[in-house]
């Protein structure tokens, strides 16, 4: 693929929308530790199921507006006026059984907060903080577990796929191609 500054990237990554450039350059597979930062990607990736990534990607801004930049506390505290409004709003994904997720998604992140000091320190006790280098894989049996357990504790639209594309997209799985120029052997 011809990349306009001559750099070899993922497959996946579309030269042609520089937001998608950004994201794969400065975002995709860096470790994230701040609770904020996992709290978003986990909304956007459960947004995604169904959907390609760069269509979420593209909403990006409009769901941090719509979603009270992603205050998990902020979330918690909707109603079904606020339910209405966001299936009015036609610069997200306007599906009912996402938007409740998202609810309840929270009220469990603040539980596991709670539980665990911080959601950083739940999310990465699954590698006792270490980053995994693998490739072309959609999911895991480590996916597996973290997705059988947010599903016990009563996430929503967190199977193990989302769950590994969640664990790429916060960097505790880098997993960059062959002859991108960030793969890492």
């Amino acid at each position: 693929m011809q990349w306009k500054d001559h750099r070899c990237r993922c497959k996946w990554a579309n030269p042609n929308n520089e937001n998608y450039i950004r994201y794969h350059d400065t975002e995709w597979g860096i470790p994230v530790y701040t609770d904020k930062k996992l709290f978003e990607m986990l909304i956007l990736e459960s947004f995604q199921a169904g959907l390609s990534w760069e269509c979420i990607l593209n909403k990006r801004e409009a769901f941090r507006a719509a979603f009270s930049q992603f205050d998990a506390e902020a979330i918690c505290q909707y109603d079904t006026k606020k339910i209405e409004s966001l299936m009015q709003n036609k610069a997200i994904i306007r599906n009912r059984r996402k938007i409740n997720a998202t609810i309840t998604n929270a009220e469990i992140f603040l539980k596991i907060q709670k539980e665990y000091g911080s959601f950083s320190k739940y999310f990465w006790s699954w590698t006792q903080g270490h980053v995994i280098y693998e490739k072309d894989c959609t999911s895991s049996p480590r996916s597996d577990l973290i997705s059988n357990d947010l599903k016990k504790r009563g996430m929503k639209f967190v199977g193990t796929t989302i769950i590994y594309a969640y664990m790429q997209a916060v960097g505790m799985v880098y997993g960059h191609e062959q002859g991108c120029f960030l793969e890492k052997k």
